[in-house]
Formats: structure tokens, C-alpha cells, sequence
């Protein structure tokens, strides 16, 4: 049912339109919709309608719960400029804007699109959310404009609350003057834009409450903002975006936030339907000690009958009479003055369930760790402290902060590590000196097993000795030329009996130093004997200070040396024998080069 009528527009024109009478939850152009009527969401959840507030005669367009018996306005269109009577008309113009028209026909409010406009619908969704959109848009989520972008004092499911950062647009919650006013107060609540994000609350232009940075599974600070059986919440932060949003997990549950001017808090309700009535689900700020800045820089705030400001550790009252609640804005300065040219005498000392600091002045890298983001800290006189981005999963992301650490206090839920800039506390040294005690323990255990493995080494070399000397295989006093070089000395009879008399059938090569042969001891052991030419330009103490070169020597290119024989004009070394063939090459090239230093081989 409805009746016909026109509106005067201009000296020339008027325009017919179709007002309801009877609920619907849309209309186009040639429809409209009077004070006195409402448009209905399809499942009936939401009411759009021209309501007034307490005494007052002014009529606002809002958006309002159809099933609650306590009118709750969650959306109101023209706030800021009231009508004075019930002749307010809702239409969509020929240009497709949604306008508002008072009784002289002037526009109270509007809205339009920076599309270009085809066939436009105008629609009350269920989740309370007044779109203008194409009426023949088969993308259900795609709207020309939409009231969710331009909230009042109530925060819906499904209501993003941020910014979109390709257009520079903001979503932010602003607060009624008072029940009986709707135009906007002075308390408003968003996201603030830093290097790292966090919502805050003001009162005009000066910060009242703020919740602390994201950690990945809340807000820093904020202690009602965590998992719950009534709404699960997200923080987008990209390129793009960065917004907080919620949605109820069960349909039935009606839940809604409001920035309150009244009592200054931002309170979350849920609907009781057997008590009819709303009740609080959280507030914020919680205590007066989420005031913000209470305490100034490095105060942390202690809640008990009343509120106390105390330093944290490291720091005193900046103030030098007595500190209290006049002076505690003044905060607290460092009680020992930072070092910026030793960094040896610079540390950080971790503090435990904090709500991080302001982000006015901070940096954040989520893709580095925490110890470089120490070091980049540590590398910057102007970094005062950081910390994980991300706390779950161990933690992951870094986030800086430069100059004082502001707002910052302990926290029951929600709070997270803080690294904070010491010069070289007794804490710190502490640290330092764990350090170094078990550097020197670790240098004492090294020194020992060394000493062990070189005093093992030595007595497995005298057994070997010994039992070669049993065997009448070594001498250690050969026409009085022996002496100890650190290896067992083999005589030349044991030598030549073991080669058959430096047999030819037993050389295995030869060069322009000497000749190897193949010998087998009578314990059977093969060995390799090196046969020093008495032609070769090595005298007898090169020789000698070859063998202890080699017999200090131990790698994976050299064959073991198991001995030696001087006696006469005789210099003879003699070593492990390898099988394939391959031995006399790898002595002359490896050992006896004339010109080649031994250590090149080592290469």
C-alpha cells in the first residue's frame, strides 16, 4: 500500500515518487521513504526510521534493533544536522544520491557514490548495514557507498574499524554528546596511523586510552580484547588496510560497542533476552591506571584503593621533591646516564607482561628476529627499546622504539616482553659475567682434554716403542747418531732384513732423492721405506728437522710416519704402506718435493 506525491525541486521541476506506508527493506528511484514509515531488514533484525530523543522535537534518520523492546540506535545519518519537524523525506535523486530532504526540500543529509551510477537500489542489510548499490549487482558484497563506512557512536559485527590506505579514507567511532543528543562529542575512538598500529581513544585531540600495538593475539594493553565464547576478532595491517573487525560466533547472540561521553569509556554489551535488557560485557579503560600517560615516561601504574606511579627499575622521580599525583606526569629520568660511544657498557634488561609503549616514534621489520633486533637497537643511541611484533609461535617480528618510553605499565593478560636500554647494571653484569664464566669454564675443559689427548698420544707412542725395541726391531743408539725425534728409531739391519737387502724386486719408485721400497716387519706390518740418496742435498739436521716436522704433522693428504734410521751415511724414513700402487708418487710429490714447501700440500 502507498500513496503518490511529488516534491518541488526547482522552479520547473517536480519529481513524482512512491512513499511506503507498509515495511520494506529497500527503494529505488521511484520511491521513497516518509517520517513515519521504515524500512525492515529482510530477516527483521534492523529498523531504518526517523526516531526522536528524549524531549527534544528534532527528527534524526537512524538505524535502530527491530526485536528490542529498548529503542538502540546504532546508526544515525544526520547527526549533525537535525530536522525540526516530521517532514523529512528519504529519496534517491535522478544522479542516483541518497538524500535527505527537509521541509523546505532542503538536503539535511546525503550520500552518493564516485561510480557512476546505473539503476540504484538503496538496502537495509540484517547486520544493520544501509547500502546504495546497483540493482542489478550480482556480487552481494559490492556496494556503490555503505553506512558501515561512516559509523556513529556503535561499533556492529562486521564493521571494519580502521583505514583504507589506497584512498585515505577512516572509519572511527565517534560518541553521542549525550543520550539525548546524537551530534558528536568530544570522545572518539580509532586507529592510529604509526609504523605500528594500536587503537586509540581521544578526548577531542588529545589521547585518553589506548590499547597497545597487536601481538598477534591481542592488544598489548587492552585486557578485554581477548579470545571469549561470545565474538572472535581480527587486525589486518597491509599494504592496503589496517583495521580491527569482529564477528559473532553464534547468530544468536546480539552484541554491540559504544564510545559513551557520559562516562567516558568504550563499553561492549550483550542483549539478555529473559532480562530484556543490555548488559556489560567489558569496558575500557579498565582501571584509572589505563589512563593514558598517568605516570609519565618510565612510570609504571600500580591499581590498589587508588592509583600509585612508581619508576621502573633503573629509573627515579624526575621530580626531586616528593613524587605524587601532581608530579607523577613528569615521569622518571634514568638514575644512570646512557653511554652511547661504549657499547660494551650498554645492555638491555627484560621486562615481563608490559603494555608497550606509545608507537608514536617506532620502527617496526616483521621479518627479522629478536636478537637482530637487538643488534639494530644496540646500534642506535636513539632506540631505547624493543621487542617481538608477533608473540605467538615464540615470538617473530621486531618493533623499536626511539626516544621516552611512554604509557607503559604492568599487565595481567595480554602483556608481552619489553627489552629496554640499560647502561651496565648490576643486572646486565651479571649477565655479562654468567658469560664469561662459562667461557672460561668451556677454555678450562678444552685445556685439559688437550693436555689428555697429547699425554695419551705420548705413552701410546713409547708403548710402541717399546715393543718394537722388545722385538729388537729399533735401536736408540746407533753409531751414537740417534736422538730423540719424537718417533721410533728403527735400525738398518731391522731395514734392510725387512726390504731383503733393498731388493730391486721390492722397490716400488725412485727418483732423483732416493728410492722406496716395500718392507715387511717380522711382525708382519707392511711398511714403505724411503731410502735418502747420499747424493740429495739434504744434510743431516735438515733430515732431523724434517722427521719432526712430519711426526707433528697429522692430515688426511699424508701418510703416517712410523719411523726412521740414521746411521752412518744412511738417512732412512719409513712409514705406513699404502696398497693400489699410488705410494712412491705420493712420497716424492707430497714429502721429498726439493723445492716445493711442505705446507703447500696442505692446501
Amino acid at each position: 500500500m502507498g500513496i503518490f506525491a511529488f516534491v518541488f525541486l526547482s522552479s520547473s521541476l517536480f519529481l513524482f515518487y512512491f512513499v511506503f506506508s507498509d515495511a520494506a527493506d529497500r527503494i529505488t528511484q521511484s520511491q521513497s521513504l516518509s517520517d513515519g514509515t521504515n524500512l525492515v531488514s529482510k530477516n527483521g533484525s534492523f529498523v531504518l526510521g526517523f526516531f526522536s530523543t528524549g524531549n527534544s522535537t528534532n527528527r534524526y534518520l537512524g538505524i535502530w534493533y527491530n526485536n528490542i523492546p529498548v529503542r538502540t540506535v546504532v546508526w544515525v545519518a544526520n547527526w549533525r544536522n537535525p530536522i525540526r519537524d516530521s517532514s523529512g523525506v528519504l529519496m534517491l535523486n535522478s544522479s542516483g544520491s541518497l538524500v535527505l530532504l527537509s521541509q523546505n526540500k532542503t538536503i539535511a543529509w546525503s550520500a552518493s557514490s564516485t561510480k557512476e551510477v546505473g539503476s540504484p537500489v538503496v538496502e537495509l542489510l540484517d547486520s544493520g548495514n544501509l547500502v546504495l548499490r546497483e540493482e542489478d549487482e550480482e556480487n552481494p558484497g559490492s556496494y556503490l557507498w555503505q553506512s558501515f563506512d561512516y559509523p556513529s557512536d556503535t561499533w556492529l559485527p562486521g564493521m571494519k574499524l580502521g583505514w583504507d590506505l589506497r584512498t585515505g579514507f577512516e572509519r572511527r567511532l565517534t560518541a553521542w554528546k549525550s543520550p539525548d543528543d546524537p551530534s558528536p562529542g568530544e570522545l572518539s575512538c580509532g586507529i592510529e596511523l604509526h609504523n605500528y598500529p594500536e587503537v586509540v581513544m581521544k578526548n577531542g585531540s588529545k589521547n585518553y586510552d589506548r590499547t597497545g600495538p597487536w601481538n598477534g593475539i591481542g592488544f598489548s594493553g587492552a585486557i578485554g580484547v581477548k579470545a571469549n565464547q561470545v565474538y572472535d576478532f581480527d587486525f589486518v595491517s597491509n599494504k592496503d588496510e589496517v583495521y580491527f573487525i569482529y564477528h559473532t560466533i553464534k547468530n544468536s547472540v546480539i552484541t554491540r560497542a559504544v564510545v559513551n561521553q557520559t562516562s567516558y569509556l568504550y563499553e561492549r554489551y550483550i542483549w539478555i533476552e529473559a532480562d530484556k535488557k543490555w548488559i556489560p560485557y567489558m569496558i575500557q579503560p579498565q582501571d584509572k591506571c589505563d589512563i593514558y600517560n598517568l605516570c609519565g615516561a618510565y612510570g609504571n601504574c600500580i591499581i590498589g584503593e587508588s592509583p600509585i606511579c612508581q619508576c621502573i627499575e633503573g629509573f627515579k622521580p624526575r621530580s626531586t621533591e616528593r613524587w605524587n599525583p601532581d608530579d607523577w606526569a613528569k615521569g622518571c629520568v634514568r638514575t644512570t646516564e646512557l653511554s652511547c660511544d661504549d657499547k660494551d657498557k650498554i645492555g638491555f634488561v627484560k621486562f615481563v607482561g608490559l603494555k608497550l609503549p606509545d608507537t608514536t616514534y617506532s620502527w617496526v621489520n616483521k621479518s627479522m628476529n629478536l636478537n637482530e633486533c637487538r643488534v639494530k637497537c644496540l646500534n642506535n643511541c636513539s632506540c631505547m627499546a624493543y621487542s617481538n611484533t608477533d608473540i605467538r609461535d615464540g615470538g617473530s617480528g621486531c618493533a623499536l622504539w626511539y626516544g621516552d618510553l611512554i604509557d607503559i605499565r604492568q599487565v595481567a593478560a595480554n602483556g608481552q616482553d619489553l627489552y629496554i636500554r640499560m647502561p651496565a647494571s648490576k643486572k646486565v653484569n651479571q649477565d655479562k659475567q654468567k658469560m664469561k664464566v662459562i667461557v672460561a669454564v668451556a677454555t678450562v675443559i678444552a685445556v685439559v682434554f688437550g693436555v689428555l689427548l697429547i699425554a695419551y698420544c705420548i705413552c701410546k707412542r713409547k708403548n710402541f716403542r717399546e715393543k718394537m725395541r722388545d722385538k729388537g726391531m729399533i735401536d736408540q743408539n746407533i753409531d751414537g747418531q740417534s736422538e730423540d725425534l719424537e718417533l721410533p728409531f728403527f735400525s738398518l739391519a731391522i731395514i734392510a732384513i725387512a726390504t731383503n737387502k733393498f731388493s730391486s724386486n721390492n722397490k716400488l719408485g725412485e727418483g732423483g732423492f732416493g728410492l722406496v721400497y716395500k718392507g715387511i716387519l717380522a711382525d708382519g706390518q707392511e711398511i714403505a721405506v724411503k731410502r735418502l740418496s747420499q747424493n740429495s742435498r739434504q744434510g743431516l739436521s735438515e733430515f732431523k728437522n724434517e722427521v719432526k716436522s712430519i711426526a707433528k704433522l697429522q692430515h688426511r693428504n699424508l701418510v703416517r710416519l712410523l719411523g726412521y734410521c740414521i746411521e752412518g751415511e744412511e738417512k732412512v724414513l719409513i712409514y705406513e704402506y699404502m696398497p693400489n700402487g699410488s705410494l712412491d708418487s705420493f712420497i716424492f710429490v707430497v714429502i721429498w718435493h726439493p723445492n716445493m714447501p711442505l705446507m703447500a700440500y696442505f692446501q
